[in-house]
């Protein structure tokens, strides 16, 4: 199919709402790039509104609800949790990285307001990169919390639990020193571990340590389109009135685009990787905007598309309507620290 003949996004199976893009964790394996240097701004009563009445519209009964971090603002969950009640949308649970975390009658009274409002299940972040910002103790806090106002949880993931418990708890764990502990390869070993996915900061952590493909043989992998922008089963809108599809963080059309053709105009980057796949997005990038490739080989098709797409999102004043927000391409990174 051609690009002039476009592309329909007609339903929606499994998503989530993102609430707000700031953090108060910058973690190395963050899909979406936050961090406490991302805006400050919170989906908005009217906005959230609208998000969980396109997703039931194209057949989304229920949605989480992540971030960033969400419990940034209780208040503001707090209302966003009642609102998908009143507009029929399930929540299926929560996410949260338990930086809130101060003490149990804090947490225990946080969490029974929000039952109140709909809460049922808490997805708790555990993980090594979650733990280079926040102390494990502040994650079993959630635990107890949760366990002791009757709020199931969602462990993500727990397997984590013995080997970052030999550490201090009250304290944060840098992935340096986890890897000098268990040995070479550890960090490497977290992306199939932890299901991570080749996008956002994620490039940047573990390119040092995965093989690499030749340019040219991705190209040629490229050649024809890619499903990932199609994909429905893990899509997300946003604060800002974007639908991101799948796991493609940075790609985006406005949700009012829902239900109708993909404009290839509007959408240049979007539907030529849908219809046509990467070979084409380069030769395009290249040929228009004058990108050349930055190294002779990669570890993921992704990360050569979004080389391509942080290229075409800096030099465009007024942006590309698939390449947002913006923020995710144009937020300074601070080094690393520790690593």
């Amino acid at each position: 199919m051609g690009r002039e003949h476009g592309y329909t996004i007609s339903s929606l199976a499994s998503g989530g709402l993102i609430t707000n893009y700031d953090c108060s964790s910058r973690c190395g394996h963050c899909l979406y790039r936050c961090s406490p240097f991302r805006s400050r701004e919170y989906i908005s009563d009217d906005r959230a509104s609208a998000a969980f009445a396109v997703a039931r519209s194209l057949g989304c009964r229920s949605m989480h609800i992540g971030g960033g971090e969400p419990l940034l603002r209780p208040g503001r969950l707090e209302k966003i949790l009642m609102i998908a009640r009143r507009e029929g949308v399930g929540i299926d649970y929560v996410e949260t990285n338990s930086s809130w975390f101060r003490d149990l009658e804090q947490a225990c009274g946080l969490l029974e307001r929000l039952k109140e409002a709909g809460l049922r299940t808490l997805l708790v972040s555990i993980s090594p990169f979650h733990n280079e910002f926040i102390p494990l103790a502040r994650t079993m806090g959630v635990l107890e919390a949760c366990h002791r106002t009757g709020i199931a949880v969602f462990p993500w993931q727990k397997q984590f639990l013995p080997e970052l418990g030999r550490f201090d708890t009250e304290k944060t764990v840098k992935l340096g020193l986890l890897e000098e502990h268990f040995g070479a390869g550890y960090v490497a070993g977290l992306m199939e571990r932890y299901g991570i996915r080749a996008g956002g900061r994620a490039l940047e952590t573990f390119r040092p340590h995965l093989p690499r493909l030749p340019l040219e043989e991705i190209l040629r992998k490229g050649g024809s389109g890619c499903r990932e922008p199609g994909d429905t089963t893990h899509f997300h809108l946003d604060l800002l009135g974007n639908y991101i599809p799948g796991l493609c963080s940075g790609l985006a059309l406005d949700w009012r685009d829902l239900g109708q053709p993909v404009d290839p105009e509007k959408y240049p980057v979007l539907t030529r990787l849908a219809l046509e796949g990467l070979a084409s997005l380069y030769r395009w990038a290249g040929e228009v905007y004058g990108f050349s490739p930055s190294r002779t080989s990669y570890w993921s098709k992704c990360e050569l598309c979004t080389e391509i797409r942080q290229y075409l999102a800096c030099r465009s004043p007024e942006g590309f309507p698939d390449l947002q927000p913006r923020e995710f391409y144009l937020e300074p990174e601070p080094k690393k620290a520790g690593r």
